[in-house]
């Protein structure tokens, strides 16, 4: 059969496309603020958020951060995105904050206020201003199903190492970022991270950290792995490696299937 010049390049597309739907992931939450500015598509609002997004994507692919507005006066949109610190600059970041600004303006077609999370990146927009404030007025939960055999060892070493990633995390060139792990036993070790928005102002950096980290006891007590998500703040600790860089006998795990998803609202 042959096949012409604009059949190949039909062909061709569809390839790129199916090889963008397979590398896509699906995001970890999203909040679509119901009580929002309502929006129509095609509305000034609408278009600004559109061009925000537009500045958003390339810039922060290639910095790690963005917080910036778009529009004048009632139609003036604030943004933010940011990839998690460790994969800053690589095709992670990029391909997740695409991702980001694709799925959000889907998932949230009539709100002004939303935001989505991914594993490697954030994405938020508003039409009200946002930008340095402390949020923790939507959170999501993960946590492991199985519980540790020592809880006390184990709530003894986490406590620890979580302090020393958050005074990381709040010295101003960590850009928010604080990672880290402890053995718990020869063949047992716990990894952890915590990751501020770099908008965020030192002390609200601990603010934020020190609520997430405070909702172990409640949400994930004893459990062998916990994700806390704001908008302001991220933290998670698993007992195998999930950050960059990873050692030279270690691999990333797939995703945890023994995961439970909780949503709170303040």
């Amino acid at each position: 059969m042959k096949i012409t010049n604009f059949s190949y390049h039909i062909l061709l597309y569809l390839l790129v496309l199916c090889i963008c739907i397979a590398e896509s992931q699906d995001p970890l939450g999203d909040f679509c603020n119901k009580d929002s500015t309502k929006i129509s598509n095609g509305s000034q609002i609408s278009q600004n958020i559109d061009s925000l997004l537009a500045e958003l994507v390339p810039k922060t692919a290639s910095t790690g951060f963005l917080a910036t507005s778009y529009g004048m006066n009632e139609d003036q949109v604030y943004g933010l995105a940011q990839c998690r610190g460790d994969v800053v600059g690589t095709k992670d970041c990029s391909t997740c904050i695409q991702d980001a600004a694709k799925q959000i303006r889907q998932r949230c077609p009539n709100q002004a206020d939303a935001r989505i999370w991914y594993d490697y990146c954030f994405l938020r927009y508003s039409d009200k201003s946002f930008i340095g404030e402390v949020d923790t007025s939507y959170g999501i939960f993960y946590y492991n199903v199985n519980n540790v055999t020592d809880p006390e060892n184990f709530n003894k070493e986490l406590g620890a190492l979580a302090d020393k990633i958050r005074a990381q995390a709040v010295v101003p060139k960590s850009g928010g970022l604080g990672k880290g792990q402890t053995k718990l036993s020869p063949f047992v070790t716990l990894y952890a991270l915590v990751q501020c928005t770099r908008d965020l102002p030192q002390l609200g950096c601990a603010q934020c950290l020190s609520i997430a980290v405070g909702n172990f006891p409640t949400f994930c007590n004893n459990r062998k792995g916990c994700r806390v998500l704001y908008s302001s703040c991220y933290v998670r600790y698993e007992l195998y490696p999930f950050f960059f860089p990873l050692d030279s006998n270690n691999t990333l795990q797939a995703v945890d299937e023994n995961n439970v998803m909780v949503i709170v609202y303040p």
